[in-house]
């Protein structure tokens, strides 16, 4: 019984049961739609461990999830609803994949010349709509959403008319070369040659996968060991009383929004020289609003997010795998997959709205005893 009464414990428990409800409700839809529902959700449910190329697509996504999670939580934990990941992850990997293609410099100083080209287009992106929301009250939900909308028309613009080989049946650039893609990461040791040349093979796993667990570690740091994390952190507590602290507000909010866009902008850096290993149409796929699902899962705490990411990828996975091996159409499998969202995310929606609402009913005067007698 002390277990229970600890937070931690209760908040574990009210997510298993959550994930468990969507489960169920998931496989009987499935009973419904398909003629071997069984053979179907163990697709959904194992697939992603079924084989070696199926493995790596799961982190591959996890690692994309991760980043773009840790941009949202940032922005979310002030308070502030962005919804900029999008755009900042197409230039992100705007600039990185035009580096990759187009600059001659060895490999060890082109891919990071390209992470950086990534963090700066990221941050400068999210300082626009930061700057609007913090000195002119520019919704922050309009102002994220117009910009993704400019910047898919830049990256469209360029992609199709300066990048794309003139001869190429779609519109997509050449493959990068070796010293324009990231490196595995499995060091290139001798004892390590059979392993490296695996996952080369059948993965696509790159050193990215370092870079998310320094990204998340960092996201961290800054947002509950540094005076920048507190102020973002009192921002979102209570505007009204970080005004009277003394927190420069104005500066926060402008920060939080561009901070975010560094990570968002490297995880358009993983999709093109990381998974891809070129620029193509669609690049993103929406998964920038997909790291809205991963930091509400997360509670928008860096620590959580990569837990977050990796279970909201193995869902992803699954269900490409259950609508390419199963009688299920992909329409169903989207449904599925909806639904074990909506409960998930229900889970930490459901406490806020009952607060608001307790709160506006105590915020309610009670009639005096006057007025009841009349």
């Amino acid at each position: 019984m002390n277990l229970l009464r600890k937070s931690a414990v209760r908040e574990f428990l009210r997510i298993l049961i959550a994930v468990s409800a969507a489960l169920i409700l998931g496989f009987v839809i499935t009973l419904l739609v398909s003629k071997q529902p069984v053979e179907a959700y163990r697709a959904f449910l194992l697939g992603p461990l079924s084989r070696f190329n199926r493995f790596g697509d799961w982190i591959e996504e996890s690692i994309t999830l991760t980043l773009v999670g840790l941009a949202v939580a940032l922005v979310f934990k002030s308070k502030q609803f962005s919804l900029g990941a999008e755009g900042q992850i197409l230039l992100g990997a705007l600039v990185s994949g035009s580096i990759a293609l187009f600059v001659p410099l060895p490999g060890y100083v082109r891919v990071p010349l390209g992470l950086l080209a990534a963090i700066v287009v990221g941050f400068l992106w999210g300082y626009l709509p930061g700057y609007l929301k913090a000195h002119l009250n520019a919704n922050e939900i309009v102002s994220t959403l117009m910009l993704n909308t400019i910047a898919l028309k830049i990256y469209d613009y360029f992609l199709i008319f300066h990048i794309k080989p003139p001869n190429a049946g779609y519109n997509a650039s050449e493959t990068f070369t070796k010293d324009g893609i990231l490196p595995s990461f499995v060091p290139a040791l001798p004892f390590l040659a059979d392993l490296r040349a695996r996952f080369m093979s059948q993965t696509n796993i790159t050193v990215m996968l370092y870079l998310a667990v320094i990204a998340f570690l960092v996201a961290y740091y800054l947002m509950y060991r540094t005076p920048f994390g507190y102020e973002l952190r009192m921002i979102g507590a209570n505007i009204k009383f970080a005004h009277y602290g003394g927190i420069n507000v104005k500066r926060t909010i402008v920060l939080a929004f561009a901070v975010s866009g560094v990570f968002a902008g490297l995880a358009g850096a993983h999709l093109a020289m990381g998974i891809h290993t070129k620029l193509i149409q669609n690049i993103s796929l929406g998964i920038g609003f997909e790291g809205i699902v991963v930091a509400l899962m997360a509670r928008n705490n860096p620590l959580f997010v990569p837990l977050s990411a990796l279970a909201y990828g193995y869902l992803r996975a699954g269900a490409d795998i259950m609508e390419r091996s199963s009688d299920v159409s992909r329409e169903m499998v989207l449904v599925i997959q909806a639904l074990i969202i909506l409960l998930v995310t229900a889970e930490r929606v459901l406490p806020v709205i009952q607060q608001r609402v307790a709160a506006r009913r105590n915020a309610q005067p009670t009639p005096s005893l006057a007025e009841g007698g009349e």
